[in-house]
């Protein structure tokens, strides 16, 4: 099976790509065969739109929080509602997320899917630090206009299957410790030796992460480690979490009641 891990950003560019995993199940095994990076939306377009069949893990949120959803008045089906955020702009899209923020009291204000509860990633409605309200903007749309099947959200009979993935959640598996930092900062020693640690884990089939072994060349052992940023550890990351969704059968892990709405990130456990 092909797999994809793709570490996402809302505003892709020279200076900070997103990033692909290529790679190949083969026997419960994961073997990586190269990371790409993508500068812009039109090469992400075409990886969307290359032929199937793969399975791909992309970090970024595949939907929103219905409560947010029916507070805006927003359809309530995945694809009209994707439909209607790609055709608002930016500015649209960002002040009415504000508004919901600004109305509710301190301490709630972000509202949280379900799925991010559980694999403790932040909610859509968050802006900056990170950004991923824009990267469900720019990447749910994206998803529905190639026609791939988007799981739980919408899925459909095409050989391309997209799920959700969240690399921070097979992370913490292994450490707590900060394994990655935009400039300078990510090249401390410690960590250096968080994403080091992590590296290890992946290549020795750690039963923590699934326990199916990640084959990497020593030049991508290499580069996970000095990739400061973390976006080529998080995209082969992704590739695993992909991977395991493809071994745990045809509901991919999905719980049954995860809601199409919001969607569902693959690997973390429904409870």
């Amino acid at each position: 099976m092909r797999i994809l891990g793709v570490d996402f950003t809302s505003s892709p560019s020279r200076r900070k790509a997103i990033t692909v995993a290529y790679a190949t199940l083969i026997d419960s095994e994961l073997l990586v065969e190269t990371v790409e990076h993508l500068h812009d939306f039109v090469a992400f377009e075409a990886l969307l739109n290359s032929p199937g069949p793969w399975v791909g893990a992309f970090d970024f949120p595949f939907g929103l929080p219905r409560e947010l959803v029916e507070t805006l008045s927003w359809p309530t089906d995945w694809q009209e509602l994707v439909t209607t955020v790609g055709t608002m702009g930016r500015t649209a899209f960002r002040s009415a997320l504000t508004s919901v923020r600004e109305s509710r009291p301190m301490g709630a204000r972000y509202i949280a899917r379900r799925g991010d509860a559980v694999a403790g990633s932040s909610s859509p409605m968050k802006l900056v630090n990170p950004p991923v309200g824009l990267m469900f903007f720019e990447g749910a749309p994206r998803l529905s206009k190639a026609g791939v099947s988007v799981l739980p959200c919408a899925p459909s009979v095409d050989l391309r299957v997209a799920l959700e993935a969240y690399p921070g959640y097979l992370a913490r598996k292994i450490t707590n410790a900060s394994y990655k930092k935009d400039g300078k900062e990510g090249m401390s020693p410690s960590r250096i030796h968080a994403r080091t640690t992590l590296v290890e884990a992946l290549v020795s089939a750690s039963a923590a992460l699934g326990g199916i072994p990640v084959r990497l060349s020593q030049n991508l052992r290499a580069n996970c480690i000095t990739d400061g940023s973390g976006d080529t550890l998080d995209a082969v990351i992704c590739a695993l979490q992909a991977a395991q969704s493809v071994v745990a059968g045809t509901s991919f892990a999905i719980p049954l009641a995860a809601d199409p709405l919001e969607g569902w990130i693959v690997t973390a456990p429904d409870s």
